[in-house]
Formats: C-alpha cells, structure tokens, sequence
C-alpha cells in the first residue's frame, strides 16, 4: 500500500507495468504517477529495462542454433551409447529406455551452461551485443542534467564546460558495460547529454561510445551535439526537448534534425560534402 505522501515501491512499479494490479490500485498508481516526477522517472526506467531485455533476448534467439537440429544429434548419440557394450557408465536408471528424455534433459543442460558460459558475465558477451553500445543501455545510462539555464550553457565560455572524466570513472564506466578487456583507445566515455546542453558527469550520463566499430560513432554524435547547440542558443528548439532528444534515442535525433537516415560527412560547418 501506499500513500499520496510517499513513493511508489520497485514492486507496485513493476505491478503496473506490466498490468497485474486490481482495478482500484492502478487507478491509485495512475492518479499518484501523474503528480510525482521521481516515480514517473523510476517507471520509466524500469519500463526501459524490460525493453532492453526483450531486445537482448531478439539477439539470443538468432545468435543459438537451431533446437531440433542438437536434439537430433543429441538423441542419435545416447543411443548408440546405450547400444555400446563398452560403455564405462550405464545411463540412469529413470532415463533407461527413454532415449529422447535424456536427449532433452542433456540437452537442457548444455543449453543452461552455454549461456552461462555465454552472457553470465557482461564481458563475455558477443560482439554484435558489444557494438551495441553505439547507443547507450538505458538501464546504465539514462541520461542525467544539472540545473542550467539556456544563457548559461550558451555563453562564449560554453565550449569548456566539458571537463576530463577522471581515469577511475572511467574504468568503472566499462566494468559496467562488461567491456573491461577492450582497448580504451577503441571507446570514448561519452556524455549521453551533453554538457553543453546541461548534462552533468554522474555516470548514469556516462557510457564507452565506440570511435569506429559502427557509422554511428562517437565523431558523429559530436556532430549532433554541436548542431543542437546551435539550435538552442538560435532559439530555434527548447533546451528541454534537445535533452529529451538525445537522451532518448541520439541516432533517431541525428537523423530528425539532419534529416537524413545515414551520418553525414563535414567540412567546414554543416554543410555535406
């Protein structure tokens, strides 16, 4: 239970996010979101979070071979083991004469230990997943701003806002990403939010932006960046909707306000080549 005075809890968050509460606590959960700004921050995040797990598991299910293929082999090996009269092991005694239940509970079990070996630690994930840090995981890098006003961050001096993120933040920002063995040269930790246009150097703004493993890198997000400064300081767009923009999906914004569906190359000012 909850009360108008106090927050919503992880579990009430999860409830209603995936629509299990009665009638009476969803309209309550509904009523309080709508005047609370931290819960709606917390429900969006876990919101996040359960898409970023059905993405992931979209990446398992190419990534695996086949079921009925392994089970095939699977089942045509025990029994010929079963037949061998140099077997050192009898198969036991509750799969005896059932060679297809020991195919699959064999099976089950290769499985279970192939993904642990697999995508038990962050580190050990492949690299398609890993590549996949061209855009951040909103669960780790939600994006965070400090309070600025658009004078501020549009003043001469804006461009030195951006200060060196320290070494030690550095590599706990790719412990976090599982990507610890990389080659830091191959990364930028980057600032998902800007500080030119407020964000602030909490980690959860922070995330290892890849230079060249994918054409939206972090040289192209630069390229953003700046853009989008422009339009804020020109008046041209809210300071608030370009933080929203960025946070939420950066690639999706560079093509709005580029309006194009591939990075475009620069010399001298926004101008294509």
């Amino acid at each position: 239970m909850f009360s108008e005075y106090s927050h919503l809890s992880d579990e009430e968050l999860v409830l209603a996010a995936d629509g299990e509460l009665g009638s009476w606590r969803a309209a309550r959960v509904r009523a309080h979101l709508a005047a609370c700004w931290t819960c709606r921050a917390r429900m969006r995040r876990i919101e996040e979070t359960i898409a970023g797990f059905v993405q992931m598991r979209s990446h398992l299910d190419e990534s695996l071979p086949p079921v009925a293929g392994a089970r095939a082999r699977l089942k045509a090996e025990l029994e010929a083991l079963a037949q061998s009269t140099n077997q050192r092991r009898p198969i036991p005694a509750a799969l005896a004469g059932r060679p297809a239940a020991a195919a699959g509970a064999a099976l089950a079990l290769g499985l279970c230990i192939l993904f642990v070996a697999q995508f038990g630690s962050r580190k050990f994930w492949p690299a398609s997943l890993r590549a996949a840090a061209a855009i951040p995981r909103p669960n780790l890098t939600p994006g965070a701003v400090r309070p600025v006003l658009k004078d501020q961050i549009c003043r001469d001096e804006a461009g030195n806002t951006a200060g060196m993120v320290p070494a030690s933040l550095r590599r706990k920002v790719f412990e976090e990403y599982g990507i610890g063995d990389a080659e830091p040269t191959a990364y930028e930790v980057d600032y998902l939010i800007t500080p030119e246009l407020g964000g602030s150097d909490d980690i959860q703004n922070l995330w290892p932006e890849p230079y060249s493993k994918t054409v939206w890198n972090a040289h192209v997000k630069d390229a953003l960046e700046a853009h989008l400064h422009q339009l804020v300081c020109s008046g041209q767009l809210d300071l608030g909707t370009a933080q929203q923009d960025i946070s939420r999906d950066w690639i999706a914004a560079y093509k709005k306000y580029f309006h194009t569906d591939r990075p475009i190359r620069f010399s001298g000012g926004l101008r294509r080549e």
